[in-house]
């Protein structure tokens, strides 16, 4: 029950030992504020390396052709690669592959044209499944289809950017022609991506027509694999498949890493959550061993609080005050500094992640933020533990009989 003139006497106390109450309290502060800007840290790295990551599919194999850098029957290296649209058929014929893409990058930046608007961007020759490796979504009109590629067509889909520099946002450009390099292309398609921004400049267009048109022949130096719901192992299997197959057609060791560049996002993701796992978990370390400390500062001054009022238990005992009375005394002081001070840092730890949330932008560092239901969970463990560090003493001081604590000095 609420007794009110027990927590008067503990206001009392308090107020009479202003800076002792203030340094335990503050130490706790600290180590609640400190977990959750941590732990906030923590999250806002994260964040910042997923939403990289959301710009691009994580489940697709990229491969490049590369230079040998290992004899292999009776070749000397450095023999350089070329892939074909053969070796792309070739790969279709994976079966963990859930679709396949070839890439043709047209060397510099292209001169785009549209009526006396003129602008130069990155041109990509890609198949219709490169969409998804780039996670694109368009916003009109369409992106390349099959058809696109096996008539050769001159059809063309263009990021925001390049539609904002060339149509100014004034009319709709599906349907209409602009110049790559003098060459007329039909507008099918305006995309945007969630990626980085510089993905916006860039036009696709059919990669067998870039090849007729940019004579590039027969070349694809990059094709991506998509992989559908896969993990890292799955993954590795398919591009030892993969290298099988190439090695056997173009005749170079399996075992030679520099013949085929490989770049696997499935593994790179998986090693950066574990990663990040870990991070969570010495964090949590660092944390519990801060708020640790100032349960241990909040134990130590209650001790002293229970020597200094050794008498006044004593002379309490006397008069028929309960063992219980003594414990609860000691303990709701305990948990009241701890409680409050628990709250100021929760508090304050989370205001600061809302200021650097919102006035700072950092590159693979985005909302740091922190689950309530953590940071309330960690106050609530807060305050148990001052209760538990408020016990011993108080235990101690409920065992004194009453003519050993009146004669104490």
């Amino acid at each position: 029950m609420f007794d009110l003139d027990k927590w008067q006497e503990i206001f009392i106390t308090m107020k009479k030992n202003k800076m002792r109450t203030f340094l335990t309290g503050f130490s706790v502060a600290w180590g609640i504020f400190m977990l959750i800007i941590l732990l906030g840290s923590g999250y806002g790295l994260e964040n910042g390396v997923r939403d990289e990551f959301e710009g691009d599919a994580i489940n697709y194999v990229n491969i490049r052709q590369g230079i040998t850098s290992m004899p292999y029957k009776g070749m000397k290296p450095g023999r350089f690669l070329q892939f074909t649209m053969e070796d792309y058929e070739m790969l279709k014929t994976l079966n963990e592959l859930d679709d396949i893409s070839g890439r043709l990058f047209v060397a510099g930046e292209s001169l785009l044209s549209y009526g006396h608007d003129y602008a130069t961007f990155p041109i990509f020759a890609v198949h219709p499944a490169y969409q998804h490796v780039e996670d694109l979504f368009m916003t009109s009109g369409r992106y390349l289809n099959d058809k696109d590629i096996e008539e050769n067509r001159k059809m063309v889909a263009i990021g925001k950017t390049v539609y904002q520099e060339l149509f100014k946002g004034k009319e709709d450009a599906v349907g209409k022609y602009i110049k790559i390099n003098g060459v007329p292309f039909k507008v099918i398609g305006v995309f945007d991506d969630p990626g980085i921004a510089r993905d916006l400049e860039r036009v696709y267009v059919p990669i067998t027509t870039a090849q007729k048109v940019f004579t590039r022949g027969n070349s694809v130096p990059h094709m991506q694999l998509l992989l559908g719901d896969t993990d890292t192992e799955e993954s590795r299997r398919v591009i030892d498949e993969m290298i099988a197959m190439l090695s056997a057609r173009h005749k170079f060791d399996p075992a030679d890493t520099r013949a085929v560049g490989i770049y696997n996002p499935v593994e790179q993701y998986e090693k950066l959550m574990n990663l990040f796992s870990n991070i969570r978990f010495y964090i949590w370390i660092i944390g519990v061993m801060t708020i640790i400390a100032g349960v241990v500062g909040v134990s130590n001054i209650m001790m002293i609080v229970v020597k200094e009022r050794t008498k006044e238990i004593g002379i309490r005992k006397a008069l028929g005050a309960s063992p219980w009375s003594i414990i609860s005394l000691v303990m709701q002081e305990s948990i009241l500094i701890t409680a409050f001070a628990g709250y100021v840092g929760l508090v304050a730890g989370v205001g600061l992640l809302e200021v650097i949330s919102k006035n700072i932008e950092i590159d693979f560092f985005k909302n740091p933020e922190v689950n309530i239901q953590v940071a309330i969970g960690a106050t609530v463990i807060m305050i148990l533990a001052g209760a538990l560090a408020g016990f011993v003493p108080a235990r101690k001081a409920a065992a004194v009989k009453p003519v050993i604590a009146l004669r104490d000095e």
